[in-house]
């Protein structure tokens, strides 16, 4: 699909008929029930789900989850949902924000797939992000169950990768962080499942949502990435609570000719969301990708690969004379921080990614950190390394994230591999026990008290059974 496939504008359609956009969006959430998640579904959303509790507690020690709840701590009145890793309860609005804050802090969290030919693989939403801590926040307010913080976060997920897939291309392309912008209408999704709004009210909270959408790329490698996240959250929680209250806004936001998709994107792909919404799921295809590291995902499948040269080969830091990593045009236009100087930047650094591998063997939440950035030994090894386009990864298409990865050692040898997706991509996916250890390393990052981590990971593995989710709540609270 070229980008002229994406209309500029579709004349509305009354929402009296049931047959708007929007209309058709709001509806499907809220005709839906927890039967028609399958298994395979479900299943992938409980890794997806550990995975952002874990986040959240490996965020909740981040400077940005410091800042948060010293913020709310100030201005915010106390409530009865969980900030993780803290003692702190809030409303659920700014628990959704906090939390929110703390999955995307690391940019370790897990990243919606593209379809369509014209996306860059990996580079659309980080759904857990938004979704998670706003079914989390109101689903704690209202008494639900496991099943319907499940239902809720699936929904989520679900709006918010529809929609990032239906906008035009040039939405992520001019400088949108579809994080932000699509994640408060999966936020709302959630919040206003869980309320249990009828139709006319729910459309409300869904246009209310999508005038609250934000975010700049330009603020990659910043606090301000998981702040998008957490904003996001927290506009589609709020959202839903205006429209209960009775706060106006107009229906069709979607495909108005002033609407998000042509303020936004200029235009969109119908075909994309209308008919797709659950058919199928976006957890059962094209999938979600889990990030085994703590960085952009467009580092991945190089970072894997390289992590194989490294060990099959035995490679020390000391034969390494060069290092060059080619991928296609798109991939650099994020990973834009070539000589990073923070954690932050690192996290979109192909040459800090590729030099701490090979120094270290291994680069999870201890790597990541402004100290090891700024090592002499790793600023020696960033200088070794040429990120460039590669003619051969261009040519694969955007469908994938093609990396190929030459190693020039001192004593003439050329060691080569190529790799199009990363560990954790529905192409090589993680299972829940590795979910698991990914959870208690990030666990163990924030001194996280181990017996409450193995609660965790056992109470998710069977969310569905949990009738309240108190006894979560406890485990994810100091």
């Amino acid at each position: 699909m070229s980008q002229s496939a994406h209309k500029n504008y579709t004349p509305d359609i009354s929402t009296n008929t049931g047959e708007g956009l929007t209309a058709y969006t709001v509806s499907f959430v809220l005709d839906a029930d927890f039967s028609s998640l399958p298994a395979d579904v479900l299943e992938e959303g409980r890794k997806s789900m550990l995975d952002g509790f874990g986040l959240a507690l490996s965020g909740s020690v981040a400077r940005s989850g410091e800042l948060a709840r010293a913020h709310l701590q100030a201005v915010a009145a106390a409530g009865d949902c969980t900030v993780i890793g803290s003692d702190m309860k809030l409303p659920p609005r700014f628990a959704a924000f906090v939390n929110g804050v703390g999955v995307h802090a690391d940019d370790y969290d897990d990243t919606q797939l593209a379809v369509a030919a014209d996306r860059v693989y990996g580079l659309l939403t980080h759904p857990t992000a938004t979704a998670l801590p706003a079914a989390f926040a109101v689903a704690e307010e209202v008494g639900g169950s496991g099943k319907d913080l499940m239902l809720a976060y699936q929904l989520g997920v679900e709006v918010e990768c529809k929609v990032a897939e239906a906008i035009s291309p040039r939405h992520y392309q001019h400088g949108f962080h579809a994080t932000g912008t699509c994640g408060t209408m999966a936020a709302a999704a959630a919040a206003m499942k869980l309320r249990g709004l009828d139709l006319d009210t729910a459309l409300q909270a869904f246009s209310i949502a999508a005038s609250q959408s934000a975010g700049l790329r330009e603020n990659f490698g910043t606090m301000t990435k998981p702040f998008h996240a957490g904003r996001s959250s927290e506009s589609g929680v709020l959202a839903a609570d205006l429209a209960a209250a009775g706060w106006s806004a107009a229906k069709e936001i979607l495909e108005s000719h002033r609407g998000f998709f042509q303020a936004a994107g200029g235009g969109y792909d119908e075909a994309a969301i209308r008919g797709k919404l659950g058919a199928p799921w976006t957890f059962g295809s094209p999938g979600v990708s889990i990030k085994p590291h703590p960085s952009g995902s467009l580092t991945h499948p190089g970072m894997t690969e390289m992590l194989r040269l490294i060990l099959e080969n035995d490679l020390r830091p000391e034969q390494v004379e060069k290092v060059r990593v080619g991928t296609n045009h798109n991939m650099p236009n994020a990973l834009i921080h070539h000589r990073p100087t923070n954690e932050l930047q690192a996290k979109f650094s192909m040459e800090f990614c590729m030099a701490i591998l090979l120094l270290e063997r291994r680069a999870g939440l201890p790597e990541f950190t402004d100290e090891v950035v700024m090592r002499d030994d790793v600023r020696e090894m960033i200088k070794k390394v040429d990120f460039y386009v590669n003619d051969e990864a261009e040519a694969a298409g955007y469908s994938k994230m093609t990396t190929i990865i030459d190693i020039a050692l001192k004593d003439g040898r050329v060691v080569s591999g190529r790799a199009d997706f990363g560990k954790g991509s529905p192409a090589n996916p993680m299972t829940y026990e590795e979910v698991a250890d990914k959870f208690r390393g990030c666990a163990e990052f924030a001194k996280w008290d181990n017996g409450k981590t193995e609660d965790i990971i056992a109470i998710v593995r069977e969310i569905e059974r949990m009738d309240n989710l108190s006894t979560l709540s406890r485990a994810l609270s100091a």
